[in-house]
């Protein structure tokens, strides 16, 4: 089931530039399935699932493995660690977090100076990472480095959980999701000749879907991704965004890229004739694997297909599990639609 799969993947560490769990998550459930699989010196896991059916342009499909997360900086004489967020994390949402740290899964607390302790004009400012530090419990420094070391990583520590009317909980939706729909994809998929990368480092500059890219050198490349969502109380309608329950997202364009028309109203045109519920995101923000895909080589048209997602970038990451079927649904009908067993 993908709801199953996405929350294995959710549990999973993958700090960006530390993906090797996810990695090897996906490396050894796909490996039976594929017929070329390479993991490049970036660390992107790039596939080849050949077909019956060549489409006449080369699809390549692409999700990133990373979480934003944090890296640990200093360690005090007192045994507290200094840290400093990797990706873009809102350090308002932080405080008195649960996080693990390093491989070793130490369990440690984000603190911040006590309430009573604060004056009044801080009461007024959002606190700064370098205010706040990790709590491992440790008696000093040198009882500290039994455990964890400078450039170790840490995640929050919070397990994928369902609620409410069809909604999961878990950290790093964005962007397991996208590799879970690719994984259905090569285990499931039409009988399409088709490439996926799954990369590395998205959430610090989307610096690992350039090389990705490079070496496959597609025609078109759809990026699977999970998007912000701005349906709380108190949001102007038009910064909404979009909606979790709605459909797959399907954006024209963010900060870093505009997407191939002729691809993004083709993704439309297969939602509607195939009943499959699609939203546009309404506000441009944000960046994606795209942007950077689009610009490699000679350029390669590109086309975005996201989930929704509340509170994205924090340890309770709130998606839609109808959205998951949409945007698996539309994506294997895109590559029905490449591959020639179907008309737009």
């Amino acid at each position: 089931m993908m709801l199953q799969l996405i929350k294995e993947l959710c549990s999973l560490d993958g700090v960006s530039s530390f993906e090797d769990a996810v990695r090897e998550y996906i490396r050894n459930r796909i490996a039976p399935h594929v017929d070329e699989m390479y993991e490049d010196v970036m660390g992107n896991l790039i596939v080849h699932k050949a077909g019956s059916m060549v489409p006449p342009s080369k699809i390549m499909f692409a999700a990133h493995m990373d979480e934003v997360g944090f890296i640990i900086k200093n360690i005090t004489d007192e045994g507290y660690l200094r840290f400093g967020t990797v990706g873009g994390i809102d350090t308002r949402v932080i405080i008195g977090k649960r996080v693990l740290v390093g491989e070793k899964h130490v369990p440690g607390i984000i603190g911040i100076k006590a309430v009573h302790l604060v004056g009044e004009e801080e009461k007024k400012t959002v606190p700064k990472i370098t205010d706040m530090y990790i709590d491992i419990g440790a008696k000093d420094r040198e009882d500290a480095l039994k455990t964890v070391d400078i450039g170790d990583y840490a995640v929050f520590d919070s397990d994928p959980v369902e609620f409410g009317n069809g909604f999961l909980k878990a950290r790093a939706i964005d962007d397991r999701v996208g590799c879970a729909v690719m994984i259905k994809l090569i285990e499931e998929g039409p009988d399409v000749d088709a490439w996926y990368a799954f990369t590395v480092q998205e959430e610090v500059g989307t610096r690992g879907s350039g090389p990705a890219a490079y070496a496959v050198d597609p025609d078109i490349a759809i990026i699977l991704e999970g998007t912000t969502a701005g349906d709380m109380p108190g949001t102007k309608p038009h910064k909404k965004v979009c909606s979790p329950g709605k459909g797959a997202v399907l954006p024209f364009m963010d900060l870093s890229a505009i997407y191939d028309r002729d691809v993004h109203s083709t993704l439309i045109k297969i939602a509607e004739r195939n009943g499959i519920p699609w939203q546009h995101k309404e506000t441009v923000a944000g960046g994606t694997d795209a942007g950077t895909v689009q610009r490699t080589l000679d350029g390669i048209k590109v086309g975005v297909i996201s989930a929704a997602v509340r509170y994205i970038h924090s340890p309770v990451c709130v998606a839609s599990i109808g959205d998951f079927d949409s945007i698996y649904r539309l994506a294997y009908e895109f590559l029905k639609t490449c591959g020639g067993l179907q008309n737009v």
